[in-house]
C-alpha cells in the first residue's frame, strides 16, 4: 500500500511528541533506575504484546520471524535500549546522558549507508548538525556536571549505547518491513523488566508512585515506540531518529509544568534552535514531497 511521502515524517513526530512527558512521569515516579526499569520494561512489554494478540492475522509467520536473525537484533536493542537508558538516568548526570543520545541521527546515517546503501540528503546532515548544537546548549546548560569521574564515563557510554541500539532498531525494521513490530519490541522490553525485577528485588518494586510508571508504560511508551517503528518503514532513519530528539528538549518543559523545575536561558535557547532547526526541515521535506508528487503525476 503506498503512502504520501510525508506519512513517515508525520508519523516520527507524532511518536516523538507523544513520548514527550515521559521524563515528567519518570521524575514523578520517585524510583531509583533498575526499579524504574522493571517496571516500565513490564507494563510496555504487556501492553505491546496484547496488542500484537488482538491485531495479528499471521502469529505463526510472526513467531517464525522471532527467531531469525532480524527478529532477534531487534528484541537486543530494544532490551539493551532501555536498560542503558534507565541505568544511566539513574546513576549518571542527565545531561551527560541525553548528549549522547542526541547522536542516535549521526548513528543511523551511517548505519543506513554501511547496510542499506542510503545516502542522507545534505538537508539532512544540516539539521542533524545544528540540532546537535542546539540540544548541546540545551543540556548542558539545564544543570551542572556534578558527579564522580566514574558516574560520568558511565552516562556517556549509557547515551551513546542507548543511541546506537535506537539506530539500528531503525534502519534493521526499514530493511525488513515484514517483522511484527508490536511482538519484538514487546518481548525486548519484557526481558529489560525481568532483568530491572530481578536487580531490584521483589520486596522493593512498589516504592514510589507505580502510577506514574503504569502511565508511561502503558500509553506513552506503547503509543510512541509503535509510531516511531513503524515511520521508519516510510522515511529514513536518520529522519526518524532526528525527530526523537522532539523528547530531549521538550521533556523538560513538561517537568517543568508538573514540578515546578526551572528552565535556563540556556535551556530555552538550545530547545528554541532544535524546535526551529526540525520544524524548518520538516516544511523543507514537505515541498520535496510535493515536487516529487507533481513530477510523478
Amino acid at each position: 500500500m503506498t503512502r504520501h511521502p510525508a506519512f513517515g515524517l508525520a508519523l516520527a513526530s507524532f511518536g516523538a511528541l507523544v513520548l514527550t512527558p515521559d521524563a515528567m512521569f519518570l521524575r514523578l515516579s520517585e524510583m531509583s533506575g533498575p526499579q524504574m526499569l522493571g517496571w516500565r520494561g513490564i507494563f510496555m512489554g504487556l501492553s505491546l504484546t496484547l496488542i500484537w494478540v488482538l491485531t495479528s492475522r499471521t502469529r505463526r509467520a510472526d513467531l517464525a520471524l522471532l527467531t531469525s536473525g532480524a527478529g532477534l537484533a531487534i528484541v537486543a536493542c530494544q532490551f539493551f535500549n532501555s536498560s542503558f537508558f534507565a541505568l544511566g538516568i539513574g546513576a549518571a548526570p542527565v545531561a551527560i546522558v541525553l548528549f549522547g543520545v542526541a547522536t542516535t541521527p549521526i548513528w543511523a546515517a551511517l548505519l543506513a549507508w554501511a547496510f542499506l546503501g542510503e545516502r542522507t540528503a545534505r538537508a539532512t546532515w544540516i539539521t542533524i548538525g545544528v540540532v546537535a548544537m542546539g540540544i548541546g546548549i540545551a543540556v548542558l546548560g539545564g544543570e551542572d556536571m556534578k558527579g564522580t569521574p566514574g558516574a560520568v564515563l558511565f552516562g556517556a557510554f549509557a547515551g551513546l549505547a542507548v543511541a546506537l541500539m535506537l539506530a539500528a532498531n531503525f534502519v534493521v525494521l526499514r530493511a525488513r518491513p515484514a517483522l511484527p513490530i508490536p511482538l519484538l519490541i514487546g518481548l525486548g522490553a519484557l526481558c529489560a523488566g525481568v532483568a530491572g525485577v530481578t536487580a531490584t528485588g521483589p520486596a522493593q518494586m512498589t516504592d514510589g508512585n507505580v502510577w506514574a510508571i503504569a502511565i508511561t508504560g502503558c500509553i506513552i511508551l506503547p503509543v510512541s515506540f509503535l509510531s516511531l517503528s513503524i515511520a521508519s518503514r516510510y522515511t529514513a532513519a536518520a529522519n526518524v531518529s532526528l525527530l526523537l530528539l522532539l523528547e530531549t528538549v521538550l521533556g523538560p518543559a513538561w517537568v517543568w509544568l508538573a514540578l515546578g523545575e526551572a528552565l535556563t536561558p540556556r535551556m530555552l535557547l538550545g530547545g528554541g534552535i532544535v524546535v526551529v532547526a526540525i520544524a524548518t526541515y520538516l516544511l523543507h521535506a514537505r515541498r520535496q514531497a510535493r515536487r516529487y508528487r507533481a513530477k510523478t503525476t
